[in-house]
């Protein structure tokens, strides 16, 4: 059973039953979902799995073929138009427009919304200062960094003052400080009451960032709670890594196999709650091993059997 918040919790999202078929093939299968307003919430799963299309429904890019989306207070899709007044994406591929500057590309996504320059007033100065772009302002796209690029994109969706953004896999092919700078602006927002809803294929970044988490696989919902949560629900707290040759000499003697082991291409994954027992098991055959907390990775690849990208 998925805890759901309050009912006197303002709902951001609320869907139930949803459902979409392809060829007669449930790809969304019954998912019921709240997310309450000014949450940070990530929802994960491998390819194919459903969450593209969840999340297609939830914009009204694809029709639903039963249950109900409420986003904001309002059906999807009998009020889409509204809705999409309120709302900011961050699509998973820059669709910025190469032919504009950086303040001609904010400007023209503004018009989509009816706002003019006048009615902006400071918005976009505001917005490049918050994406560090403000000495950017004239340059063409093809001469910012990916990095910029991302940023340009989250201040373009921001252009509105949604009260929700949609964010798919924003930071997918970014480096590690581009990667955080972007981090830097989700959280100033998720502390400004903006509810986000994420999708990644960076376990880490939605340890780091969600305050809850939905693992979806075959067009369901198998978990849904705070990262630690899941952790501490579904997985044992330590990790001891070892290469696939040590591995097979460590279980070649079945009475020393732990509890629970996982081979991921060449390394093999001992999961455990005595990780000193192990070790030392580990230390007298002489075999090299590295030893970790558990993390959401871990919760992913035993409830879905699945690595992240498969």
């Amino acid at each position: 059973m998925i805890p759901e918040p309050a009912e006197n919790v303002l709902k951001a999202i609320a869907i139930r039953g949803l459902r979409k078929f392809y060829d007669h093939h449930a790809v969304v299968d019954g998912i019921d979902l709240t997310i309450p307003a000014g949450e940070f919430f990530g929802l994960l799963g491998p390819n194919g799995a459903g969450k593209t299309t969840t999340l297609r429904m939830l914009l009204g890019l694809t029709p639903i073929d039963a249950g109900t989306v409420h986003v904001l207070g309002r059906p999807m899709p009998e009020c889409e138009r509204e809705i999409s007044s309120r709302l900011g994406v961050v699509p998973q591929f820059d669709t910025l427009d190469p032919d504009f500057t950086v303040e001609e590309n904010l400007l023209t996504y503004a018009s989509y919304f009816g706002l003019s320059r006048a009615a902006l007033g400071n918005r976009i100065d505001e917005l490049l200062e918050q994406a560090n772009l403000e000495n950017r302002r004239g340059s063409r796209i093809s001469a910012l960094s990916g990095g910029m690029k991302r940023r340009l994109t989250l201040a373009r969706a921001l252009i509105n003052e949604p009260e929700l953004v949609i964010l798919d896999e924003p930071t997918t092919g970014l480096d590690p400080q581009a990667r955080h700078h972007l981090w830097r602006q989700l959280r100033a927002l998720r502390k400004r009451g903006v509810t986000l809803v994420l999708t990644t294929h960076y376990m880490e970044e939605a340890e780091e960032l969600c305050d809850r988490v939905a693992i979806i696989d075959a067009g369901r919902i198998i978990a849904c709670a705070s990262p630690a949560e899941l952790i501490a629900a579904h997985v044992e707290p330590w990790v001891i890594s070892l290469n696939a040759a040590s591995a097979r000499r460590f279980i070649a003697d079945p009475a020393t196999l732990p509890a629970r082991m996982l081979e991921i291409a060449d390394t093999w994954l001992i999961y455990t709650h005595e990780p000193g027992a192990v070790r030392a098991e580990l230390d007298t055959a002489g075999l090299p091993h590295a030893t970790r907390a558990s993390n959401l990775e871990d919760v992913f690849l035993k409830l879905t059997g699945h690595d992240l990208r498969d």
